[in-house]
């Protein structure tokens, strides 16, 4: 894994894309069974703590995985929606937490325009190649309501990407990705790092806050 300034073609991005939801598809149940009791309950309330609409909130969970996060949203009182690019996960979050799931790319997203209050985006973005990440995060810009509030957390790094495995991810230090969610149009609410209560080494993971403009 290295930076690089090299421009990934059309045939590069599908590749991407198949091989990284091959390696979810494949290992679906195993990665339900590792992350099902992941507590990131701290994740979910910075993102609604700060959406200032009407309860309960209409929220899209990017990335929902096998619906875990979905769930929780639902007990919580909220109108959540799942979107994910593996069928699998998309099927097993359909199933688990009652409520409709989008299997989508998160390359080719077709999302409507201004629909959600929040966007959860936890342990998801990190997928999306670095010259791709600026067109996506403007989609998600426009599928917020005025106002609206997008959460993401990711793994950081150095700026570096490329493959880990069969998975591919982009590895972001603060700084960068402010840039990027400022171009796409997002006020910086609130950053901090996971898990809690560690020194920073210990820390894999950039949470961020942000309101639509």
């Amino acid at each position: 894994m290295q930076n690089s300034d090299k421009k990934l073609d059309v045939q590069a991005l599908g590749q991407i894309t198949a091989v990284t939801l091959d390696h979810y598809n494949q290992r679906a149940t195993a990665f339900w069974e590792g992350t099902r009791s992941h507590d990131v309950s701290q994740n979910i309330q910075s993102l609604l703590k700060y959406i200032e609409a009407a309860a309960p909130f209409s929220i899209m969970d990017l990335g929902c995985g096998p619906g875990r996060d979905l769930k929780t949203l639902i007990e919580l009182g909220h109108q959540p929606v799942g979107l994910d690019g593996s069928a699998e996960f998309a099927q097993m979050a359909r199933d688990y937490a009652q409520c409709e799931v989008w299997q989508q790319d998160f390359l080719k997203l077709d999302i409507p325009a201004q629909r959600f209050d929040g966007v959860f985006a936890n342990a998801s973005l990190f997928h999306v190649p670095s010259q791709e990440l600026p067109r996506v995060l403007k989609e998600l810009h426009a599928t917020l309501k005025p106002g609206g509030v997008l959460f993401t957390s990711n793994p950081r790094g150095e700026n570096q990407e490329g493959w880990h495995g069969d998975r591919y991810g982009t590895y972001h230090e603060l700084p960068a990705w402010r840039q990027f969610m400022t171009d796409a149009g997002f006020i910086e609410l609130e950053h901090y790092y996971r898990p809690p209560g560690l020194p920073r080494e210990q820390q894999p993971w950039l949470a961020s806050v942000w309101r639509k403009s």
